[in-house]
């Protein structure tokens, strides 16, 4: 089998495995299997092909490594995540012993516990700190 038959073989899974995680892991070793593939078609031995995969590909990744680390790839806030470090109204008392206790966040309802021990009362202002499951973990603002 010639060569250049291996390396396309090579992109092929190299884009495949990337397609696969759309995490940008393997675009780079495509490429240089691509720059590969054409040495070999241009009749370059083995050695050569070798070394300009290995050059290409680190090349590659050296130079858009920086641009591409800021993408920020299948990572999407959902309406929770949206709502940490956001304000809202105590609408019923937050009291984690009595396990209950709802805010009001931009318009939405969530249920609620404090952060700390002691209770918030109806009124009072809060900011959430975290979510753990489908509650919101809030403490009082300074007042």
């Amino acid at each position: 089998m010639p060569l250049s038959i291996v390396w396309l073989i090579a992109v092929i899974v190299f884009v495949l495995v990337e397609a696969s995680t759309m995490g940008l892991t393997s675009v780079w070793f495509a490429c240089g299997a691509l720059i590969a593939m054409i040495a070999a078609l241009l009749g370059a031995n083995l050695w050569w092909q070798l070394s300009l995969f290995v050059a290409g590909s680190a090349l590659l990744l050296a130079s858009t490594r920086k641009w591409t680390g800021s993408l920020r790839l299948g990572k999407v806030k959902t309406n929770a995540d949206r709502i940490v470090g956001q304000q809202g109204v105590v609408i019923l008392e937050i009291d984690n012993q009595a396990a209950q206790g709802q805010v009001r966040i931009n318009g939405q309802v969530w249920t609620a516990r404090s952060q700390d021990p002691a209770p918030i009362p109806a009124g009072a202002q809060v900011e959430v700190v975290q979510i753990s499951g489908v509650k919101a973990i809030v403490k009082p603002l300074e007042q």
